[in-house]
């Protein structure tokens, strides 16, 4: 099996085991997709890559410039969903998109597991 198809395999696994999960992907440091598993109506991958990467960005200097030490995740909420964003060893960044209503201790679980099977992927 060739990585991208594993990595397909690892983002399926995800969204199955939080059903509420709209979509995840897995971008680049640099903003370009490398995998996704996106439900049908969600944004564009390559604008959420690029997003992901920014998101990051901004991340790491605001937890560097504050003295929190090396960036693990960012977490937005919105009045209709949460994005959550996971660095996945400086190497890439796991993005979930979720309903409002998802239990955030169980995709905080689930993705950091979902972080580790990519680590030894990429």
């Amino acid at each position: 099996m060739s990585k991208q198809e594993q990595i397909q395999v690892v983002l399926a696994g995800l969204n199955a085991a939080v059903p509420e999960i709209k979509g995840s992907l897995l971008a680049s440091l640099d903003g370009m997709p490398i995998a996704y598993a996106l439900k049908v109506g969600t944004v564009d991958p390559a604008r959420i890559a690029a997003m992901t990467a920014t998101a990051l960005s901004v991340g790491k200097r605001t937890s560097e410039s504050l003295g929190a030490g090396t960036l693990q995740e960012v977490h937005f909420a919105g009045t209709e969903g949460r994005i959550f964003v996971y660095t996945v060893a400086g190497r890439a960044a796991l993005t979930v998109v979720t309903p409002m209503d998802t239990n955030v201790g169980l995709i905080g679980l689930e993705a950091r597991d979902m972080v580790n099977k990519l680590l030894a992927i990429i």
